[in-house]
């Protein structure tokens, strides 16, 4: 069965007493107010905090007037609503069907950037599935490109970097745990994930040494010495600068040594 949070059920029960109390030729000046009027009532309530009282409001002029001229503005403000009650999931659908229902409207850039906002605030730490991290990165992706220009990009390009490096942790741990329990090539194929989809991260530079890391136990060492190299040239400032010296010296001796032994193994035979 489907769970329902308070604030939703107190939604849904607000809409109900609503339509009780109009069948019944209650609450008159709400329900013989102009629907501008209305608006204007609801915004007041927002302002106020009274969120759920303003998501009614905002849902019943939705609901009774879908061609009007000021429609996309309920619905933007009833996506608001839900969005200070930290109702993230429907504050998302309710963005989105902003944008799919009015495309024209002035309010789609913030649409965009908000429903982009609320996966955020739904993603959970890196360990834990990653559903709504990935809904925000496409979220701030789109805005980013369909938006550029607006005063929201920086706060959007912020937020996309830390769901993008949320994702590199966690498919950086991914390979980290194969590294530790001596899966060479299972940690390969995650740390190349990192540097491929996440370089713009801080789990890139960790990545790159650990992938050199496990060819060289691979014995895998022309392809160890060309990500040693690549990693000293892209991070010369790096934390790990000693070790990836060191890490270069090992390849280049075990390189030499396994030549040696295919040249002598050659003259044996």
């Amino acid at each position: 069965m489907m769970a329902f949070s308070s604030n939703k059920v107190l939604f849904f029960i607000a809409l109900l007493v609503y339509a009780l109390l109009f069948a019944c030729g209650g609450t008159q000046k709400v329900r013989t107010m102009p629907a501008r009027d209305r608006l204007e009532h609801a915004m007041k309530l927002l302002e106020k905090k009274k969120n759920l009282r303003a998501s009614t409001e905002f849902k019943i002029l939705v609901l009774n007037n879908p061609g009007s001229s000021f429609v996309d503005t309920a619905q933007f403000y009833l996506a608001e609503s839900f969005f200070n009650m930290k109702e993230y999931i429907t504050a998302a659908a309710e963005y989105e069907k902003l944008l799919r229902v009015y495309p024209r409207s002035n309010f789609t850039d913030n649409a965009q950037y908000k429903m982009g906002f609320a996966y955020y605030k739904l993603s959970p730490r890196a360990s834990l599935d990653q559903e709504y991290t990935t809904k925000a990165i496409d979220a701030f992706e789109q805005f980013l490109d369909e938006y550029p220009e607006s005063e929201l990009v920086d706060d959007a390009t912020q937020k996309l970097l830390d769901a993008n490096t949320k994702l590199a942790k966690k498919e950086f741990d991914t390979g980290e745990h194969y590294r530790r329990a001596g899966y060479w090539r299972a940690a390969i194929n995650s740390y190349d994930d990192v540097v491929k989809y996440f370089k713009f991260t801080r789990f890139a530079e960790d990545a790159y040494y650990w992938r050199a890391y496990c060819l060289l136990k691979l014995e895998e060492y022309d392809e160890a010495r060309g990500t040693i190299r690549y990693f000293l040239a892209q991070f010369p400032e790096t934390s790990y600068l000693g070790r990836a010296k060191s890490l270069a010296n090992q390849i280049e001796n075990a390189a030499k040594k396994a030549q040696l032994e295919t040249t002598a193994n050659g003259i044996k035979n």
